[in-house]
């Protein structure tokens, strides 16, 4: 079996193209020895509408984690999103956690409000001070309605 030069070379790139994605795509997720340490903190919210798991977290506008998981507390009635932050970022223990949207026709994400306080989350901590999603939808049918609670008596 004879080997053709120009086959070797296509297949020698092939294999290092290959090598290049798997590298950049683990580059890319955070995968390999190279990733930063990463702690968790919970936040409970009224309504987690909008959010899901793989939902970024984000710091004055810049990804600091993800939402890793998302369940309902039986006992509250509350949703408790799980976020998973960067070991890097050390957040004051009076942050606050909202439920924000990018725009009318964007996704949300929660957004992180850091306080100033002297003390810093710990890993399985929960955020106290937070947020929930606030409804496009229920705003508009309040305006149209006009059945708004503006605390006035006549």
């Amino acid at each position: 079996m004879a080997e053709n030069p120009t086959e070797v070379a296509v297949g020698a790139g092939v294999v290092a193209l290959a090598l290049g994605f798997l590298v950049y795509a683990g580059q890319i997720t955070g995968f390999g020895a190279g990733a930063s340490e990463h702690y968790q903190l919970t936040a409970s919210f009224r309504s987690a509408e909008g959010i899901s798991t793989g939902t970024d977290v984000r710091l004055a506008g810049v990804k600091i984690g993800t939402v890793t998981a998302l369940d309902l507390n039986r006992d509250t009635f509350r949703a408790e999103a799980k976020l998973t932050l960067d070991g890097d970022v050390a957040l004051p223990d009076d942050t606050a956690a909202m439920i924000s949207s990018e725009g009318l026709l964007g996704g949300n994400f929660v957004e992180l409000v850091p306080g100033g306080s002297m003390f810093n989350f710990e890993d399985g901590q929960v955020i106290a001070d937070t947020q929930g999603s606030v409804s496009l939808i229920n705003l508009l049918l309040k305006f149209v309605t006009g059945s708004g609670d503006d605390g006035a008596t006549e």
